[in-house]
């Protein structure tokens, strides 16, 4: 295997376990996980979605949809992706977010970014700055050879559902991270670069955020930040997220794409990889968009 497909491989399966992971801890709080379950420490399904062992969550389903929608038409991948978006909300997900939610079933005029500036303002009361669209835009840092060309797509995916700025801008500093990392950049000095002078700097002091791992954009970067720049592995970053609670699937999810950006495939947990039930979707679109990408 090359050291491209390596790590797009390594950053579609790590964030597929980080999310398997945390799906069986979200909206627990640390107390209520210790008593529960002690230290989750494998996959084992369960949680507040009933989830068999290996599965994933909405975060995995739109990422997958994500990267289908570029593999499908990378040149105009916003209308593509969309397509995928409304395909995956037809068949009765068990779990989908607030705002994704509400833009999906408003969508009726062809225009995302206008349903989503309508959703903002009429039905959300002007909150839309969830982590949903963070939690889907890795695929575009993979299939893009150009960066301009990475954040101006990145941008547009958040803006075809998350209106407010600071969810498209948590996603640009995000997908430059990962951008670098795959161009073979050291992750965590990947994310010095890219925080300094920004909102999110305070994670450079290695403290533990004061903020919840709650679905605010600000707040769960804030912790994704804190578990990649404080963990010396893959698992220290998906476990530690997943105990942490609250909204550990994606959190777990995030953190994990980057973590096994830089870790690659062949050095991620098999006994984690194999319980995947998606692995073979995972495989098939991480092989396609290392065919994209020149890998």
């Amino acid at each position: 295997m090359n050291f491209m497909l390596n790590k797009i491989k390594g950053a579609l399966f790590g964030f597929a376990i980080g999310d398997a992971l945390g799906g069986t801890t979200e909206f627990l709080t640390k107390d209520e996980i210790k008593k529960r379950y002690g230290y989750v420490k494998e996959i084992i399904g369960g949680g507040c979605w009933n989830l068999a062992k290996g599965e994933t969550t909405d975060d995995t389903a739109m990422t997958l949809a994500v990267a289908r929608g570029i593999l499908k038409n990378p040149a105009e991948a916003v209308e593509a992706i969309g397509e995928e978006f409304l395909k995956w909300y037809a068949s009765g997900p068990k779990d989908v977010g607030i705002i994704i939610s509400t833009v999906l079933r408003h969508f009726n005029d062809g225009n995302w970014f206008e349903t989503a500036k309508k959703a903002h303002y009429e039905y959300l009361g002007e909150m839309t700055a969830g982590n949903g669209s963070l939690m889907r835009c890795l695929p575009i840092a993979l299939a893009y050879k150009d960066i301009e060309e990475v954040e101006a797509i990145t941008r547009k995916q958040s803006k075809m559902t998350h209106y407010d700025s600071k969810a498209d801008e948590a996603c640009i500093i995000y997908n430059r991270v990962a951008y670098h990392v795959l161009h073979g950049k050291d992750l965590k000095e990947a994310i010095r670069d890219e925080i300094k002078g920004t909102i999110y700097d305070l994670a450079l002091n290695g403290e533990t955020p004061t903020c919840p791992p709650s679905g605010f954009v600000v707040h769960t970067m804030h912790w994704v930040l804190y578990w990649l720049l404080n963990s010396d592995s893959y698992l220290d970053v998906v476990i530690g997220a997943t105990n942490e609670g609250d909204d550990s699937d994606t959190i777990a999810a995030i953190a994990g794409g980057l973590a096994g950006l830089a870790c690659g495939y062949d050095r991620l947990p098999r006994e984690y990889v194999d319980v995947l039930l998606e692995k073979d979707e995972i495989e098939r679109v991480s092989t396609q968009l290392g065919r994209e990408s020149g890998a």
